[in-house]
């Protein structure tokens, strides 16, 4: 695994983890608010924050997934980022898009999850308990403990290589957004998109001949 594209092609559930939905690119649950959406939640529209959750909660909960590993930890992530777009959405003004500003905001409750120390699956107790296949795993099985392992490497690697991986191959950013969101420049996402795929690839070693 040299490359970062034949990490992806080997191991898909780094992109789809337990089965979840695909990046926003690629499903209707990525929807894009639009400016009067957006400018109707401003003025108070409780309706129209109604529909700017229903468009966005996918997307929030699906990332924040894949970054804790636990679907506990995600729903009270995703409940913390909607209070806090309730509250500071009147600081939106449109210098970028509206799903940049958002992963914004749902990257750091990520990151302050993790800080918290709590719920966080994946760490290298869960990855070394998953990551020793059995001879004669039924196929099905097979698949579920690859995805398990590949959860709990991506859970295990720190924040600052765990997140830029997550926008790039599971939702897809540029690396210019990215380099918004994560308020640096698009050299660093560069860097660490490299860290982070050498170290992923070496914490999913194991798995490399069960995904041939």
């Amino acid at each position: 695994m040299s490359t970062t594209g034949s990490l992806v092609e080997q191991f898909p559930a780094i992109t789809r983890p337990g089965g979840g939905p695909p990046g926003p690119a690629r499903a209707a649950a990525g929807a894009s608010a639009g400016a009067e959406l957006i400018r109707a939640c401003q003025a108070g529209d409780r309706e129209a924050f109604r529909e700017l959750f229903e468009l966005s909660k996918d997307r929030v909960y699906t990332f924040a997934l894949r970054s804790t590993g636990n679907a506990a930890a995600a729903e009270d992530v995703t409940q913390r980022v909607f209070l806090k777009l309730m509250q500071r959405l009147g600081e939106f003004r449109g210098g970028s898009q509206f799903t940049t500003w958002l992963y914004r905001i749902v990257v750091n409750e990520c990151v302050d999850e993790h800080r918290r120390g709590r719920r966080i699956t994946g760490g290298e107790e869960d990855l070394a308990r998953v990551a020793a296949p059995g001879d004669g795993m039924e196929a099905g099985i097979l698949g579920r403990e690859v995805s398990r392992a590949v959860q709990a490497a991506i859970a295990s690697l720190p924040p600052k290589l765990r997140m830029p991986l997550l926008l790039r191959y599971a939702d897809e950013l540029s690396y210019e957004e990215i380099a918004q969101v994560m308020a640096c420049s698009a050299g660093t996402v560069a860097s660490r998109l490299n860290r982070g795929h050498k170290l992923l690839a070496e914490k999913l070693e194991a798995w490399k001949e069960c995904v041939r």
